[in-house]
């Protein structure tokens, strides 16, 4: 599987980037594009002043493009979108797909004092769901928003789906770079898959605070190794991954084996 990790930073109504990229991507055979959070709309902070018409109406021009370049290059692009329904906005991912579109609500949304996404955003607090799954010629992923990463529940739900990658789009600042590196090494380790992380660049100037999005977008291997990592610049990032390689991390640590030795069978019990 050739997929690929567009580093960006926000792009507003611009899709000329978004152009040029993925025909650069398209000659390479990607047949996946995952963008971070935040890059086809303004950051939180900054959504918090604007009218849902007017993000709405972003929304409504970009998922317009990428469904465009979705056909056009036959290719699947994963991105996160701030959409208006009813007036009301909701954090997603979507997956634009050559002859479909389907979205994932992010379902755990960041709730701290100084970035509540919680309370800005529409989403429904509710019992957990599992993420979105998908097939590529085969090969299986998952999509897991950035924040997401940090709660095994999510985990517990793809246990039995045999997931070969999970794609998670973030929008990492501050000085979270060693803590992200670390829990998605384990991530991947634990559970025997690639982790195919694109995070934002660019900054937002706070009142007291610049908020600096690093941007270290990187592959890790079923077996905890960096394979592909970014820099702080904008960049296309092509990486290769393999469902022979999963397999044998399978086989190699045995973690869902182990596991399901001590599972108690209740069929045909009352």
């Amino acid at each position: 599987m050739i997929a690929a990790v567009l580093q960006l930073n926000s792009q507003g109504m611009s899709s000329t980037k978004l152009y040029n990229y993925i025909r650069v991507a398209h000659k390479k055979n990607v047949k996946l594009i995952l963008l971070g959070e935040y890059v086809l709309n303004p950051f939180f902070k900054e959504l918090e002043n604007m009218s849902p018409s007017m993000i709405k109406e972003q929304a409504l021009h970009q998922i317009k493009i990428l469904k465009e370049l979705a056909s056009t290059y036959q290719l699947t692009i994963v991105a996160p979108l701030i959409i208006v329904k009813k007036g009301n906005i909701y954090k997603t991912v979507a997956k634009f797909a050559p002859a479909s579109t389907s979205y994932y609500q992010q379902q755990i949304l960041i709730n701290y004092a100084h970035w509540n996404e919680e309370k800005f955003f529409s989403n429904a607090v509710k019992e957990l769901e599992s993420p979105l799954v998908f097939k590529i010629d085969g090969f299986k992923f998952a999509i897991l928003s950035g924040f997401e990463l940090h709660f095994d529940d999510f985990f517990a739900k793809l246990k039995e789906k045999n997931i070969d990658a999970i794609l998670v789009p973030s929008v990492s600042t501050f000085d979270s770079y060693e803590r992200w590196k670390a829990i998605a090494l384990t991530r991947a380790f634990t559970h025997s898959c690639y982790i195919l992380r694109a995070n934002r660049i660019g900054e937002y100037q706070d009142k007291e605070v610049t908020w600096k999005f690093y941007g270290d977008s990187f592959l890790i291997s079923p077996n905890a190794e960096i394979l592909n990592h970014l820099g702080n610049q904008e960049e296309l990032m092509i990486v290769e991954m393999s469902h022979t390689e999963v397999v044998q991390a399978r086989r190699s640590w045995g973690f869902k084996e182990a596991i399901n030795k001590r599972t108690i069978k209740n069929e045909g019990y009352k």
